[in-house]
């Protein structure tokens, strides 16, 4: 009866993305937070599409979270993301999810960036990734947080954990790329990555917001 009553009154709050390793990912890092069920876009029938023309993260993550958050009536917090790398004068940047085309696959990405690194020298290879989320009600933007993971890409893919760029994106700490650390201890990614640690932050704002609501 209790968690009953718990689920009626906890705020419902859409994770608005539909990759659904992103989603996976987000739960795994966040866990359960009391007086919060989260919910997929697969939960709101009528979804619209927002097209994420920003020009930073913090400007797509603020659109999608206030458009969906009107549209469906509810919370929502949106993720946007990617990958800086300083030789390319910060791209791919928010075009990292389509940077080969708009039939963009994890794989096409990585070629093109690895394609366009090639002959760079290994000390001039940093690079960032990029996380923003923002939070929203049906009626106003609530917060937003954004946090980095800062690294440097190699010469070829290595590991099979993770997605998009993380096969290519080595943390000098561990001298293993994300992909490999997913792969062989995804609790360790899910401490270190730039969604994890805006996630955390995300936690910090989110649990005095609700004791006030």
């Amino acid at each position: 009866m209790n968690s009953f009553v718990n689920e009626i009154h906890a705020k419902t709050i859409l994770i608005a993305t539909q990759n659904q390793k992103k989603r996976e990912e987000i739960l795994a890092i966040v866990g359960k937070i009391p007086g919060i069920i989260f919910r997929n876009t697969e939960d709101f029938p009528f979804i619209p599409v927002v097209e994420e023309d920003g020009k930073t993260f913090r400007e797509n993550a603020i659109k999608k979270a206030t458009t969906l958050a009107k549209a469906c009536n509810t919370w929502a917090m949106a993720d946007d993301s990617g990958l800086e790398i300083q030789a390319l004068k910060g791209r791919p940047g928010v075009l990292s999810s389509r940077y080969s085309g708009t039939d963009a696959t994890d794989k096409s990405n990585i070629q093109k960036v690895l394609s366009e690194l090639y002959g760079v020298t290994d000390e001039k290879r940093t690079a960032r990734f990029v996380c923003s989320i923002a939070l929203a009600d049906p009626h106003q933007l609530l917060f937003v947080v954004e946090d980095y993971c800062e690294g440097f890409i190699t010469k070829k893919a290595s590991g099979t954990g993770g997605f998009g760029y993380d096969p290519i994106f080595c943390i000098p700490y561990y001298n293993q790329t994300l992909a490999e650390l997913s792969q062989f201890s995804a609790s360790v990614k899910n401490k270190i990555s730039h969604r994890a640690k805006a996630l955390q932050q995300f936690k910090e704002r989110i649990v005095p917001l609700l004791r006030n609501r």
